[in-house]
């Protein structure tokens, strides 16, 4: 095995000039934080929204396809249910074609939650989109990117 070298100051900035992960992460945890200061009033985290708006369907998604649909893992995924679960705005059940699955159920205070979020939500959005050159082709690939 060869010995251990540090990498090059060079390197440092040549991974936070370019690297596309690094300002993906940042640009996702500065977009986060403005949707948590401005979701707060309706007692929602941003990540809880996308959680509760993934669950407002007709049917009650299961785990798995939420999971997904968020690009989450089902651990990670049950532990931001586990909140939202306890203040009775989401609702686990045995998926009754499939006893192995659950079904996520948005309840009846969950829907108010995302009545209320949900003109901030549109507010805010709309003021992010132009600060953007163009708001489409960045989530066309970020969508790419996401397959």
């Amino acid at each position: 095995m060869s010995p251990s070298v540090d990498p090059p100051f060079a390197t440092t900035i040549l991974v936070r000039d370019s690297c596309l992960c690094l300002h993906a992460q940042r640009a996702a945890r500065a977009l986060a934080r403005r949707f948590d200061v401005a979701l707060a009033p309706a007692g929602l985290t941003s990540g809880q929204f996308s959680l509760l708006m993934s669950l407002n369907r007709p049917e009650p998604p299961t785990v798995g396809s939420v999971a997904a649909l968020l690009a989450m893992d089902r651990t990670t995924l049950t532990a931001n249910l586990k909140p939202l679960q306890g203040r009775g705005l989401v609702k686990i059940t045995v998926d009754p074609d499939d006893r192995r699955a659950r079904r996520l159920h948005l309840t009846a205070a969950g829907r108010k939650a995302l009545a209320a979020a949900v003109p901030i939500w549109r507010q805010l959005h709309a003021a992010i989109e132009t600060e953007l050159t163009d708001p489409d082709q960045l989530r066309s690939e970020l969508n790419r990117l996401a397959r």
